[in-house]
């Protein structure tokens, strides 16, 4: 008989990914399927974030509203960075639980199934060379993880303290998983890593020397993947060659996540980010140039800000509004200071810290300005044509919508083809940062 799984998957990419292998995994080896309904669940996973406060706060609260309300008999487990962070501490808080499994050892998730109380969170482990059970269903996009773990030391992060020391998946691992997903009708990749641009500078198996732009161009050789992106490079690594493969590979989708995280060099110094506001702005720029030499001048630029950091001054602040009117952000993910465990900014001393509500301030200000700039710039779309890769009907509302090419979502009114397929679309309105428009062309 088959048993119910029911998953809660918090934070980034990486969690649903690895969610999605722990669910692969379970599916072929443990016979169970997913169920929406905690209550009729054998197995309840939490598969935890713990880059910021409340997600970690909330955990606890989550499991003592499971416990309370599943079946009889039916285990509990709590996996991903808090599982790491946290470990066996979980347990003695919450005896309910019946395992902990570390972001860093997802592979193990059949070994704990069947281990009362087990605690594996070896940050050390390396999974790099398993090979994860494929997935029952597939749609027409995936995850494709390229590497484990991070060595920045950032200062705010606790994610090297989770997810360990960064290691590349081999190459021909990952060509091998892209032609699986591209015969299972999967048309766009989406590559995870903590600095995937950073991908071939450690294997933990003996491995030719590769570097990011090269996987790139290889995956894009696959017949049946259409679209590639990737998230997150970080900036320090934007390197020439990097940049020209972006630019005139027509199968890497024309938007690219550059985490900022401040716009003042001398917070960048304490955050240890290894960059400056001035290398930040060069290297956009190198980007438009690259691209608009071969003839691509809608590039797509998404980034993550971090206001209120310890000693940002309001000149410091200001130099971060100054990046976000250059740049012109296509999306904004913003957030205030989050101090975590085991980072080096965690017991900054007091005098530096930034009041809430001068934090608070600032955020609303930072936010109000990304949509004053994304109402600009939806408007600027208005006649434009994109090419968009239709990923849901609406037939009751006799609307479609999908992504395009630099990751604005476009709602579709005369769309009457299948899901998967690639159109071309005129935008014809914009209120807000929507976009709506026509099909005027069929792949």
């Amino acid at each position: 008989m088959t048993k119910k799984l029911y998953i809660q998957t918090l934070g980034c990419a990486m969690n649903e990914r690895d969610s999605e292998h722990i669910i692969a995994e379970l599916a072929q080896k443990e016979r169970y399927d997913l169920t929406d309904d905690p209550k009729q669940a054998d197995l309840i996973l939490i598969n935890t974030c713990s880059v910021r406060e409340k997600p970690e706060r909330k955990l606890f609260s989550e499991i003592g509203q499971f416990a309370l309300h599943k079946k009889q008999g039916a285990k509990i487990g709590v996996c991903g960075c808090t599982a790491s962070h946290l470990g066996g501490e979980i347990i003695k808080k919450s005896p309910h639980v019946d395992f902990v499994l570390g972001a860093r050892n997802t592979s193990k998730i059949t070994q704990v199934l069947h281990t009362p109380k087990a605690v594996e969170v070896d940050i050390d482990y390396d999974d790099s060379t398993y090979v994860f059970a494929s997935p029952q269903t597939m749609g027409i996009k995936a995850l494709l993880n390229i590497s484990i773990g991070c060595d920045k030391k950032c200062s705010y992060c606790i994610v090297p303290f989770t997810r360990g020391k960064e290691i590349s998946i081999p190459q021909d691992l990952l060509l091998n998983e892209a032609r699986k997903l591209a015969a299972k009708g999967v048309k766009e990749l989406l590559l995870l890593g903590q600095n995937v641009n950073n991908y071939g500078v450690r294997f933990s198996v003996p491995h030719e020397k590769v570097d990011f732009a090269t996987l790139l161009h290889n995956l894009s050789e696959i017949d049946g993947i259409e679209r590639l992106r990737f998230t997150s490079p970080h900036p320090l690594h934007m390197n020439d060659e990097f940049l020209a493969e972006f630019a005139r590979n027509p199968k890497i989708c024309k938007s690219i996540h550059i985490p900022l995280q401040s716009g003042s060099s001398k917070i960048l110094k304490a955050m240890k980010r290894g960059y400056t506001k001035e290398w930040y702005l060069e290297r956009v720029a190198k980007l438009r140039e690259f691209c608009a030499r071969e003839g691509r001048e809608d590039v797509g630029i998404s980034t993550d800000i971090i206001v209120g950091f310890p000693g940002e001054s309001d000149a410091d602040f200001e130099d971060t509004l100054d990046v976000a009117r250059q740049v012109r952000f296509d999306t904004m993910y913003s957030f205030i200071y989050s101090p975590r465990p085991h980072t080096s900014a965690y017991n900054t001393e007091s005098s530096l810290l930034v009041d809430s509500e001068v934090a608070k301030e600032r955020l609303a200000t930072l936010q109000n300005l990304h949509r004053e700039i994304l109402a600009q710039k939806s408007q600027d779309e208005i006649g434009r044509v994109v090419e968009v890769l239709v990923e849901n009907h609406h037939k009751q509302e006799r609307w479609s919508e999908g992504r395009s090419d630099h990751n604005r979502l476009i709602k579709i009114g005369n769309f009457v083809g299948d899901i998967g397929e690639i159109v071309r679309v005129k935008i014809t309105n914009a209120q807000g940062g929507s976009l709506s428009g026509e099909v005027i062309a069929y792949a």
